[in-house]
């Protein structure tokens, strides 16, 4: 089954691959290894998964600003994840999103959290989500 979600582009760009859900918001100061690419936040869903190479779908952004450099920091390491799903764009996941130059988009018009399943193969491309239910 094939659900396509239709938003708006922060960082223009097409990519597929596997999503990586997380239902809580993501802190990127103190919330992720940037060299390694996994949430390191103890208390979160995702504590020691790695999202590197994966479509990131997440709610929100956490914490202070400091949020753009960590993940501006996996870019440089190699580490990002290769798309982003936001929920409800902020400051911080917006610039976040820029600096860390990968495909990313927000404003959909279902919550992407509650209908794509980490391990759904999911492809951005043009202001759509295209989700393939595994």
């Amino acid at each position: 089954m094939t659900i396509v979600l239709h938003g708006r582009m922060v960082v223009p760009g097409s990519v597929a691959g596997e999503a990586l859900v997380s239902h809580e918001p993501i802190s990127g100061w103190g919330g992720i290894d940037p060299a390694r690419g996994v949430i390191i936040e103890p208390r979160h869903e995702l504590y020691g998964v790695c999202f590197a190479g994966k479509i990131l779908v997440f709610p929100s952004a956490k914490g202070s600003s400091g949020w753009s450099g960590f993940f501006q920091t996996t870019r440089l390491s190699g580490t990002a994840p290769s798309g982003l799903v936001i929920g409800r764009l902020s400051a911080k996941s917006a610039l976040g999103a820029v600096v860390t130059r990968v495909p990313a988009i927000t404003d959909l018009d279902a919550d992407p959290c509650a209908v794509i399943a980490t391990g759904d193969w999911v492809v951005l491309a043009n202001s759509t989500v295209e989700v393939t239910k595994q």
